[in-house]
Parts: structure tokens; C-alpha cells; sequence
């Protein structure tokens, strides 16, 4: 099985609105919907801000990844992932992300750079 990784590393099948976008469950992207307009104080979230195809798609995305400044700077800098980025070490943008959201994302794109593998976003599952 592969999974995804976005531009910050995060794997977007821990993401419920991924999952609930992939398995077309309307009522699941409904009920994340609710749930984000309680817990953002964002009464305008609909289904439709819950629908995402992952970061990296030329598609929909969803909730806060259509407006990441990750996701655009590395879409700018055609960058398959910030781990393939020559400014990674000390980056601004990314650092912001990661002590915003803090989690295992940041370790994603360490352990490509460590690795040293040129890998494709859509890596073998416990790599």
C-alpha cells in the first residue's frame, strides 16, 4: 500500500477529510464539516471545504491545505517535497508550519534528507 505525503511531510491518509474525499462519503465529509465549524469558529465550512484530494494534487484541497504557505512555496519552487528543497535546513516557512502544527510531519522530510533517497511522494508505507 502507498500513502501520499504532502509538501510538509504530513502522510494525508491520517487525514480524515483525505479519507472521507476518497471514499466519496458525503455524510463523513458533512460530519467533518460540523466539527470544523465548532472547533475554528468558522461558521462558512461546508463539505466542500472538506473535500481534498491531498496537497499535491492538481485538484481540490481541502480545509487549510488550499491556503498553505508550505504547499505553495514548495508548488513555486516546483519542489516534489520540502525534503528535496536546497533552503530545507532553517527554512522560515516551513519551521512556522511545524510549530503551528506541531506532530510527526517534520519527521518526514528529515528522514528523506537522511536517507538520502530521491524518493516519489508516493513512498512505500513504513519507509
Amino acid at each position: 500500500r502507498m500513502r501520499r505525503i504532502a509538501m510538509c511531510g504530513a502522510d494525508c491518509e491520517t487525514c480524515e477529510a483525505y479519507r472521507a474525499t476518497r471514499a466519496e462519503d458525503q455524510a463523513e465529509k458533512e460530519r467533518i464539516a460540523a466539527q470544523w465549524r465548532e472547533e475554528y469558529h468558522a461558521p462558512d465550512i461546508t463539505a466542500a471545504h472538506v473535500t481534498c484530494d491531498g496537497c499535491l494534487s492538481g485538484e481540490r484541497h481541502g480545509g487549510y491545505c488550499g491556503a498553505c504557505a508550505v504547499r505553495a512555496c514548495g508548488v513555486e519552487r516546483g519542489m516534489r517535497n520540502c525534503a528535496f528543497c536546497e533552503d530545507y535546513e532553517g527554512c522560515a516557512t516551513l519551521g512556522g508550519f511545524f510549530s503551528q502544527f506541531p506532530g510527526g510531519a517534520e519527521q518526514c522530510p528529515s528522514k528523506i534528507r537522511l536517507d538520502g533517497v530521491r524518493r516519489t511522494l508516493d513512498m512505500e508505507q513504513g519507509s
